[in-house]
């Protein structure tokens, strides 16, 4: 039986890391959870001015290498990479979803977020 994988891009706050990877793992029926991080993930990628070429780089791995069927785009409760109220968190999530669904079009791009409980929500 073949492993079914997803890639997230998710902060590097250590804190998200094991209830998203749960998460997605239940709700979405995928064996292996590849994490690329950056502090603030979610602002850095809804501004249009960062640069991509890491991320790109360790997605195409995922998703070329790895077949992760997959993306998603995390942001979180209390970030302090990125210190924003969480709508604005919201909003950078949006929009990171849809950069990243734009340079990978062939692939589900999913929004989340962690709110104050290290609950993950589907944005």
């Amino acid at each position: 039986m073949s492993e079914r994988r997803a890639v997230c891009l998710n902060c590097m706050d250590g804190r998200t890391q094991l209830p998203v990877i749960q998460w997605i793992m239940k709700n979405y029926q995928i064996d292996f959870v590849d994490m690329v991080t950056e502090a603030g993930m979610d602002g850095f990628l809804a501004d249009q001015n960062s640069p991509m070429g890491e991320i790109h780089r360790m997605v195409n791995i995922s998703t070329n290498i790895n077949k992760a069927l997959m993306i998603f785009v995390v942001g979180h409760f209390d970030c302090r990479g990125n210190p924003v109220d969480e709508i604005t968190h919201r909003t950078q999530i949006a929009a990171g979803v849809k950069r990243i669904q734009n340079d990978y079009p062939d692939k589900d791009v999913i929004g989340a977020w962690v709110n104050d409980q290290w609950k993950v929500e589907k944005l």
